[in-house]
């Protein structure tokens, strides 16, 4: 079969912002006791954190990590994490039903982000708490001193300001199962209020506001205009949040799911214009995606710890371990990113380490690249610079999901130095080769750079620490240009990226 592609130069959809390849850490199961912080690993640094996680991290250059929640968040008091550790409480969390034991707070974290070559994207609880927890969060951190707050902070050892310029203001407060969930109308009018009170102390805040937690919920789209009319003026993003599973086992279907998320974005932006144009405004909200993955190998046994009713410490929560099928979805919802950067500007994997993350490890053991690390890693790697229109001519299927799903899924990134042009492709094909051709226009003497693929004989094939490399890129040369095409041969069921020099 083959698929017939045009990459034009000028055919732009969006300069894509760095902040697409950003990444999410909850203070949940393993994330931070295990996953980022572990003093008595063999690799631990003089503060505590993982060296050998800390190089896969770096490795992924993800440019902002959001933090500490999550459902966590919504009934997190931040100052239970600061001072002494000696002095700092244990609470009970009620998201997860574990025990928290607050080692790890927002200094520390502000310091693991530097170590990581990242910035911190924080959230402040508008579920049990509000307006003025929030305005003296942000005075701690980002006050130089001479006030109570920044003081205070000083006084713990930290003299100098964090300057966290992106703000979460809540997190999934749509969703009954959130503590303080409230209805769209009390939200909207909470954010506001908090928002204003946040730009008080500085403009230049870039503030996210809830959106749907899942396109599924019956309150979806409403939410967001009923929290855009209320809030919009004082806002810059409005975040949404989506999971991928294929509990029925079934490839296709699975696949397809990327469409459900291009809808979503879609529908998003007509309300985020409608609400627009009802406001007379000239701002155009953005999109903060700060929640998304395939989620659901775990699920049972989450279930299970949970039952149990033990309130543990640091269990080993939503712990998915995912598949070389896994690959191939993470591939499409980047793709899906890349092609719709016009409107999603912030994109969050969650999670970065051990809660269904690219990053996995054992305790006082190793540490090792999940088999979805890889899209991710090639995406953020040099997924930057301008995304193209591409115009793609080739078979489809149908599922149940959505009808004519193309078999090749496909996006295109001029790079900001203008010297490269890279493809990332997914052959949806289960049991057939696609031969692409790839039309390139206003890119003469093109020449291949490289060309990586990921494929495996078994879509259930993982990463274990003792087998790290079970599934992993390889390069190939499948790839020739000719004639301004390129033409190459995508496995069934592959992963692909293409790297030409332009």
């Amino acid at each position: 079969m083959k698929t017939n592609v045009v990459a034009h130069r000028d055919f732009r959809i969006a300069t894509i912002d760095a902040r697409l390849y950003s990444s999410f850490l909850e203070h949940l199961g393993r994330a931070i006791y295990g996953g980022i912080y572990e003093p008595g690993h063999p690799t631990a640094d003089e503060d505590g954190f993982r060296r050998d996680v800390l190089d896969l991290v770096r490795d992924l250059d993800t440019p902002y990590c959001r933090y500490p929640g999550g459902n966590f968040v919504s009934a997190y008091n931040w100052e239970d994490g600061v001072g002494p550790r000696s002095e700092r409480p244990v609470r009970l969390d009620l998201a997860w039903r574990t025990r928290e034991a607050n080692q790890i707070g927002v200094n520390e974290f502000v310091d693991w982000c530097k170590k990581a070559n990242t910035k911190p994207m924080l959230a402040v609880n508008l579920g049990s708490r509000g307006l003025d927890a929030a305005r003296n969060f942000l005075e701690y951190c980002n006050h130089p001193g001479g006030t109570y707050w920044s003081d205070l902070r000083r006084k713990h050892g930290w003299s100098n300001p964090h300057d966290v310029k992106l703000w979460c203001l809540g997190n999934e407060m749509d969703g009954p199962w959130q503590v303080g969930h409230k209805s769209a109308y009390e939200y909207g009018r909470l954010a506001d209020e908090t928002a204003k009170a946040m730009r008080g102390f500085d403009k230049s805040l870039e503030l996210v506001v809830c959106g749907s937690s899942n396109s599924d919920m019956k309150t979806y789209p409403d939410w967001e205009a009923q929290v855009l009319e209320q809030c919009y003026d004082s806002a810059d993003y409005i975040s949404l949040h989506m999971y991928f599973a294929n509990r029925e086992k079934n490839t296709l279907n699975y696949l397809s799911r990327a469409t459900k998320l291009d809808r979503y974005i879609t529908t998003i932006g007509g309300v985020i214009d409608y609400i627009k144009a009802k406001k007379r405004s000239k701002k155009t909200i953005g999109i903060s995606f700060d929640e998304w993955n395939v989620w659901y190998h775990s699920n049972q046994q989450d279930k299970d710890i949970l039952a149990r009713d033990e309130w543990p410490d640091a269990p080993h929560l939503l712990e998915d371990v995912y598949n070389f099928e896994d690959v191939l979805q993470v591939g499409g919802i980047l793709n899906t990113f890349i092609r719709r950067s016009d409107r999603v500007r912030i994109a969050c994997i969650a999670q970065l380490v051990n809660v269904i993350a690219p990053i996995m490890t054992e305790d006082g053991g190793a540490a090792w690249r999940q088999t979805i690390y890889y899209p991710f890693y090639y995406a953020s790697r040099y997924g930057r610079g301008t995304a193209l229109q591409l115009v793609v001519d080739g078979p489809t299927y149908d599922s149940d999901e959505e009808n004519e799903v193309p078999y090749l899924d496909v996006s295109a990134v001029h790079s900001e130095d203008g010297r490269t042009l890279t493809f990332f492709a997914v052959n949806r094909h289960p049991d057939t080769t696609l031969d692409l051709d790839v039309r390139l226009e206003g890119f003469g003497g093109a020449r291949l750079i490289e060309q990586v693929e990921m494929t495996h004989g078994d879509l259930e094939a993982v990463n274990t620490a003792q087998r790290p490399q079970t599934v992993a890129p390889v390069q190939v040369e499948s790839a020739k240009i000719e004639d301004g095409r390129v033409r190459a041969a995508l496995k069934p069921l592959s992963y692909n990226v293409i790297r030409l020099s332009v």
